[in-house]
This record gives structure tokens, C-alpha cells and sequence, in this order.
């Protein structure tokens, strides 16, 4: 695994202090004057500039080929929920093959714009379903594929 810190990357900040233990989010990354990463963490509401050597990597921002997988789990998924209605039970299985190509593409607006369709189409399905065994699988993946969009576009 690929130890550097990296914009996405969630972190646990290692120095003493007002900070210590916290886990927080890479939003920034970049080098001060004398050559030394400098790490911008997101931390609730605010954000906290560390040098690297003070943070812990605790979660790598997912791959390409993760999200890719990922994508393709939910597909798999989508054959599963019984109470779609016809119009989402075709639509939502092409809404992730676009974003798969829209993904490969690297296609902001495309990208957020399949996205938000299909996450708008699983809050309204969870809503009639929501204990359903298929979510424990959809719910993981569709945010690391969030969390992809968010640190990468």
C-alpha cells in the first residue's frame, strides 16, 4: 500500500495537542518553503494544516478500478430489488453503466450528474424498503463512489 498521504486519504493526526488522535480528511496537499509536505486536514467544520510526518494514514481514497468495482456490485445488485418500478428498473442499470464510462472519461458533469440520478433513485427505493439485504452491499459502495467524486473532480 501506498504510504503517502494524498488528497482524499483519511488521517489520524499523530501530534500532541488540541488535535491529538483525531481523524480527519485530506483536503490539500502541498509543500512549504523548506521543501516539507504540508497536509490540509478537514476536521468537522474546519480545516487544520499539518506537516506529514505528524499524520497516520488510516484509509486510502478509493482507486479508479475500485470505483469501477464498486459500480459494477451495485449493478449487481439492482436485479435484486423486487419494487422498482419499470421506468427505474431500466433506468438505474444504465445510469451505472454511463457512470462507469463517464468515470473512465473523467467527466465532471457527467459524472456528478449520473450520480446524483442514481443516488436520487435509491433514497426514494430505500424508502419503501429500507431493511432489505441488498443495501448492506449497495450502501458501502455507493459511498466510496461519493467519496471517489468529492476528492477527485
Amino acid at each position: 500500500m501506498n504510504n503517502r498521504i494524498e488528497k482524499g486519504d483519511i488521517v489520524v493526526i499523530n501530534k500532541s495537542g488540541k488535535y491529538h488522535q483525531q481523524v480527519g480528511e485530506a483536503s490539500e496537499v502541498d509543500y512549504n518553503i523548506f521543501f516539507v509536505k504540508i497536509v490540509l486536514v478537514k476536521l468537522g467544520n474546519q480545516e487544520e494544516a499539518f506537516e506529514e510526518k505528524n499524520l497516520k494514514l488510516k484509509t486510502k481514497k478509493p482507486t479508479l478500478q475500485e470505483i469501477i468495482v464498486s459500480i459494477d456490485k451495485i449493478i449487481e445488485q439492482v436485479d435484486r430489488i423486487h419494487h422498482l418500478p419499470t421506468k427505474e428498473k431500466v433506468e438505474l442499470p444504465n445510469r451505472l453503466k454511463y457512470l462507469k464510462l463517464d468515470i473512465l472519461k473523467l467527466d465532471k458533469q457527467l459524472i456528478q450528474k449520473n450520480f446524483d440520478s442514481i443516488d436520487k433513485i435509491l433514497a426514494e427505493t430505500r424508502e419503501t424498503d429500507s431493511s432489505a439485504s441488498f443495501w448492506q452491499e449497495i450502501d458501502p459502495n455507493l459511498d466510496k463512489i461519493s467519496w471517489w467524486i468529492r476528492t477527485s473532480l
